[in-house]
């Protein structure tokens, strides 16, 4: 082990992984951390085994072995930039944040964000950060999407928080609004994957990822309804791909609402409110979890962003 690595477990291999192969107990060890990093830290010398440097992920453990490993040092050569911006943090501790995302903010840079974004802000308030996975982020949320993200302080809380996120311990609740008069609520089954051509977007696939969104009626117009919806799984664009699915396309989704048309006969206020808003009508609300420090259940809300909010109030208005 480096110096400038960082020492991310080390402990005893306990019975129920007697005779597993390495690479296998390491994710059962070290959880939160993907078993392809976890095999690509092992082959660049990164796990010890009994203070041996272990290479093959075929290489059995024996309960009692003592398993050491340690992540690669933060790379250096392009770091992500801190950049002073107003965040909405609607709670913070030593070991997590939860932040409101606006609207048109990007989560994490890429092409054509190389800043600017959430993952900017975040480093500027919270500088220590730049040497977890991911600068702390447990989930993400579209740009045009608003709400609630849980940030992890600590390398512990990422991979407890991740983890919690593989087992679907972590409630995540969405407020939309949907073109089309929906009769009930119910859940959307669908698999998803990336669509055969454009691949941007993601499709129902037959041998897609399992995808489960629960959703009840919160409000109902003349050719809109309003959504509480609840995530199981966490796929990309899932809520909005499973709307249309249904036949009930997010109102402003450029990607999966195709050509949106309006009623006949809707008041001029509506059709401008509508004709302006720029975004899919999608909005993380609602987020539980169990805190990665005290093991207490904690939630948090957060209402809707200012253009949802008046797109709801002309919808009420429109049909009273």
């Amino acid at each position: 082990m480096t110096q400038a690595s960082e020492l991310v477990f080390k402990g005893p291999v306990p019975a129920e992984l007697d005779g597993q192969r390495l690479d296998r107990a390491l994710v059962a060890l070290v959880p939160g951390i993907s078993r392809s990093r976890l095999q690509q830290w092992l082959r660049d010398g990164r796990v010890q085994v009994n203070d041996a440097v272990a290479l093959r992920v075929r290489q059995p453990v024996a309960a009692g072995d003592v398993v050491a490993v340690a992540r690669p040092p933060v790379a250096t050569a392009d770091p992500l930039s801190a950049q002073s911006m107003a965040l909405d943090i609607v709670h913070e501790d030593a070991t997590l944040l939860i932040v409101n995302k606006p609207p048109g903010l990007v989560v994490h840079p890429g092409a054509g964000n190389p800043d600017g974004t959430l993952l900017n802000g975040l480093l500027h308030h919270a500088p220590e950060l730049a040497d977890l996975p991911r600068a702390g982020l447990v989930h993400r949320l579209d740009k045009d999407t608003s709400g609630l993200l849980v940030v992890a302080r600590t390398l512990q809380a990422h991979a407890t928080l991740v983890a919690a996120m593989q087992r679907r311990e972590i409630k995540r609740e969405y407020d939309t609004v949907v073109i089309g008069e929906m009769i009930s609520g119910g859940t959307a089954e669908f698999a998803l994957g990336r669509h055969p051509v454009d691949r941007t977007r993601m499709a129902v696939r037959e041998r897609g990822r399992h995808a489960v969104t629960h959703y009840r009626i919160h409000e109902r117009w003349r050719g809109f309804t309003r959504l509480h919806v609840q995530l199981e799984t966490g796929r990309t664009h899932q809520i909005r791909v499973h709307m249309a699915a249904l036949g009930f396309p997010v109102l402003g989704d450029p990607l999966y609402g195709g050509r949106q048309r309006w009623p006949a006969g809707i008041s001029d206020a509506l059709r401008a409110t509508l004709a302006g808003f720029g975004r899919q009508a999608l909005h993380a609300c609602r987020l539980t979890l169990t805190h990665p420090l005290d093991g207490e259940q904690c939630a948090w809300s957060a209402p809707l962003p200012g253009d949802m909010a008046h797109l709801v109030d002309i919808l009420r208005e429109s049909n009273s």
